[in-house]
């Protein structure tokens, strides 16, 4: 079997899968991809903000930051 054909087939077979879901298995996807979408899109947004880029000018500044921080024994 080539490349293309398996590709193709687990393709068909999740598309046929999914199209075939009953009403129940539609809403269980939908808050699945909604609970991902706040997981990875609003957290990130709001709880991990780009320390370095707001904090720093220049990317050796930010290089020089890390490497303090990860060398500097405490």
């Amino acid at each position: 079997m080539t490349k293309k054909n398996v590709i193709s087939r687990v393709w068909r077979f999740y598309f046929d899968g999914f199209r075939n879901m009953s009403g129940w298995g539609k809403q269980v996807w939908i808050v699945i991809l909604l609970k991902l979408f706040v997981m990875f899109f609003v957290l990130k947004l709001f709880f991990f903000p780009n320390f370095l880029k707001t904090n720093f000018d220049s990317d050796e500044q930010r290089s020089e930051h890390v490497l303090e921080n990860l060398t500097n024994t405490k």
